[in-house]
């Protein structure tokens, strides 16, 4: 097989350059993929990039590694890492679900290397088109591949709230991940306008196969939206579930644990989290996560019963906890600093 590629370059760095893919372009022979993008020339390339030279064909790269969950649903299983150079942002587990008549991605990784060769697993796959996008809310490792499926045509899906979130975020979200990735490996990332906005429920066809779609009020985040594939009960939860990795808290401590509470009795047989598994049974998978937040609950109102200050405090708070996650040290602070200032106000 052989697919179609771009060298891109940064326009304000021209010595950071990468191979991107042109999706839709695929063939069983060179000829026949140089004839197809013959007839098929590339788009305007992503803002802040120039193309070097004229696109080519080469032979098919494999793609990202999916697991099968469940029949037509898989999982690629980020790593439990900080975004870096090492791992170029492959960190936020993301979901695959094939219908009859056409496939869904549930979030789009940190870059959009992450996103091309997530649809190079998907090829792999099946030849149907990737109809939807759905985000399951704002953090960056999740959402700045967007752009790569909206290019591709996909119809982007998300929370109500998710496009005015990004909009105060995303120069600071890119700016980061640049840094941390490198500018070559983060070339032509970026997000992409929600065009289906959902408030409560919606469902979505991808033909005989309807995926359930919830927005939940402020918990993990103000974003969060969670999708239910009713023909086979597997649930993907987004960062309403962490596993191994540390919850990390954007929204409200309080509202998370009551979001948690009411989907504890969803007729789930497997949840995908943002983060671990790839799968956990529901609720027991919620266990370990469900004491940390509780642990942080208790510690934070025991500091504020004895009037301590929040940069004295943030040490202490959930500190018990630390043996029992990855990346304690990166979040846990973080996690007492947005939890003392939420309930020092109840």
């Amino acid at each position: 097989m052989f697919e179609a590629l771009l060298s891109l370059c940064l326009a304000a760095d021209p010595s950071a350059c990468r191979d991107t893919l042109l999706p839709g372009i695929v063939a069983t022979s060179h000829a026949a993929c140089v004839d197809a993008l013959a007839s098929r020339p590339p788009d305007a390339p992503p803002a802040g990039t120039v193309a070097q030279g004229a696109p080519f064909c080469a032979p098919a790269q494999p793609g990202l590694s999916l697991v099968q969950v469940a029949p037509g649903v898989f999982v690629h299983m980020g790593q439990i890492a900080e975004p870096d150079a090492a791992n170029g942002g492959d960190v936020a587990n993301l979901g695959v679900v094939i219908g009859d008549r056409s496939v869904a991605v549930i979030d789009a990784g940190s870059a959009r290397w992450v996103a091309e060769d997530l649809r190079r697993a998907i090829r792999a796959r099946t030849d149907l088109p990737v109809s939807h996008l759905i985000l399951t809310h704002m953090h960056p490792d999740h959402v700045l591949g967007a752009a790569f499926f909206a290019d591709a045509g996909a119809t982007v899906v998300g929370h109500a709230g998710l496009d005015r979130a990004l909009a105060d975020r995303q120069q600071n979200y890119s700016e980061s991940l640049s840094r941390l990735l490198g500018a070559d490996r983060f070339l032509g990332s970026g997000t992409a306008p929600v065009d289906v906005a959902v408030t409560d429920r919606a469902e979505l066809d991808l033909g005989g196969r309807v995926l359930q779609l919830r927005a939940w009020p402020r918990a993990h985040t103000r974003t969060d939206l969670t999708v239910f594939d009713a023909q086979t009960g597997v649930f993907f939860a987004g960062d309403l579930v962490f596993e191994r990795h540390i919850p990390a808290l954007d929204g409200s401590l309080r509202g998370w644990q009551a979001v948690l509470a009411q989907m504890a009795d969803l007729p789930v047989t497997a949840l995908v989290p943002g983060h671990g598994g790839p799968v956990l049974d529901w609720p027991d998978g919620a266990a370990p996560m469900l004491r940390y937040l509780d642990v942080l609950v208790a510690d934070t109102r025991t500091a504020l019963d004895q009037g301590e200050r929040l940069g004295d405090a943030v040490g202490q708070i959930a500190a018990s906890e630390a043996p029992h996650w990855a990346l304690f040290d990166a979040f846990n602070a973080r996690n007492a600093t947005v939890a003392f200032t939420e309930l020092e106000w109840e």
